[in-house]
């Protein structure tokens, strides 16, 4: 009997390299979600990026399965939150017959199962086949992330028996559907606060609610994996999922910021900064960029032009008040800002939420302003200065706010 089960590190490794993904361009603290949103992960996006898998082999015979220049709808039918549609770039390839490897004599049901010729995600699988759903592949094949080439896979979910071996399956009811759902985004913040240590960014909460900060963490995640941004959930059974948890640690996205000697990247769509030297990143930080009618305007490698330690206020500018009741700029609450686009400044903030509520500024938390302001060397500023060299900073700002779907 063959086993569908690899060890994962060795499929995280080989689909990392089958994706082919195509883009475009120290805290303790645990961080817990604003809003309780639902714990279910979204419906599988309706096309993946770059097909990995071509052919798949069945009994004695090779069936071929031609890339789609569409991928076909999928959808979850007991899922309990819906993904926005997205269109993605996805490379056509003329599928030619090749020679698999016949299954296996023992197989339980030929007619269910499938052998894998290449590594491949299950929302690969389900676009080839137009079998099931990524999620309902993902349940009935022991919630893997992705099989490898050779693997074989139980392509009718739902009829309670293991079409490979014939071992019965549970039920996956509503409920047992939601517990593995909640126990995925549970793996998923385990999987983030793993990839983001070391950056000063708090761990989330493993509690299996995926709220407003798990998802600007997932598109934190996306952004720097070069995947399409978005803050809402992650399916699991998706290409965007088995990237994830093949990656040992968090790329620098990729950006003109990179291109001066320190920057700062501030994403709207994510409500993040990144803050680098070169090619390294060496902080995210959540941020809150300007509201509606207040937005923070974009930028490439805009200089920092001002910094204000407001050493006479405790670091906090302009307040009448200290602090002042509502904290935005508007009352002058900007504590120690560093100015880069006229008005438009980074500075700490008593409130920071995971969405855009400023007026056109980006906060920061006031612990992330003094470890962003002190890696500046603007710590031991005596008083306000308008020396770019001596700030040495540029900022981008990117990105476009959609506010999650999933409720």
């Amino acid at each position: 009997m063959e086993s569908r089960n690899r060890p994962t590190r060795r499929r995280h490794a080989a689909l990392a390299l089958a994706a082919s993904v195509t883009f475009a361009a120290c805290t303790s603290t645990v961080a817990t979600e604003t809003s309780p949103d639902q714990a279910a992960p979204a419906d599988p996006p309706t096309s993946i990026v770059e097909q990995p898998l071509t052919t798949i082999a069945a009994t004695s015979s090779t069936m071929t399965v031609p890339t789609p220049e569409t991928a076909p709808p999928s959808t979850a039918a007991e899922a309990t939150t819906t993904a926005p549609t997205t269109t993605t770039a996805m490379t056509t390839t003329t599928t030619t017959t090749t020679t698999g490897a016949p299954l296996p004599a023992d197989v339980f049901d030929p007619d269910c199962v499938v052998r894998a010729d290449s590594d491949a995600s299950l929302e690969a699988i389900a676009t080839a086949t137009a079998l099931a759903d990524p999620v309902s592949l993902w349940l009935e094949n022991g919630q893997v992330d992705s099989v490898v080439g050779g693997d074989l896979v139980d392509v009718c979910p739902g009829n309670g028996v293991n079409d490979v071996n014939g071992d019965p399956l549970p039920d996956f009811g509503k409920d047992a559907r939601q517990a593995a759902l909640t126990a995925n985004v549970e793996r998923q913040q385990a999987k983030l606060n793993e990839l983001f240590t070391g950056f000063g960014i708090d761990d989330l909460a493993v509690d299996g609610v995926s709220g407003p900060r798990t998802g600007q963490r997932l598109c934190a995640a996306r952004l720097s994996l070069g995947l399409e941004t978005t803050i809402e959930d992650m399916a699991p059974g998706s290409n965007e999922q088995a990237i994830l948890f093949a990656s040992d640690t968090l790329p620098t996205p990729t950006s003109t910021a990179t291109e001066s000697e320190r920057w700062v990247l501030i994403d709207r769509t994510c409500q993040i900064m990144f803050i680098g030297a070169g090619a390294d990143t060496t902080f995210v930080f959540p941020t809150s960029t300007g509201s509606e009618g207040f937005e923070t305007r974009d930028q490439d490698r805009s200089e920092a032009f001002r910094f204000n330690p407001a050493l006479d206020n405790g670091g906090w500018h302009d307040s009448s008040e200290f602090p002042v009741g509502v904290d935005n700029p508007l009352n002058g609450n900007l504590y120690k800002p560093l100015y880069f686009d006229l008005g438009q400044a980074i500075h700490g903030a008593n409130n920071v939420p995971p969405t855009p509520q400023s007026k056109g500024c980006a906060r920061l938390r006031v612990a992330d302003q003094n470890t962003f302001v002190g890696w500046l060397g603007l710590d031991s500023a005596t008083g306000e200065t308008w020396r770019k060299s001596e700030m040495n900073v540029t900022v981008n700002v990117q990105g476009e706010f959609i506010p999650r779907q999933s409720s």
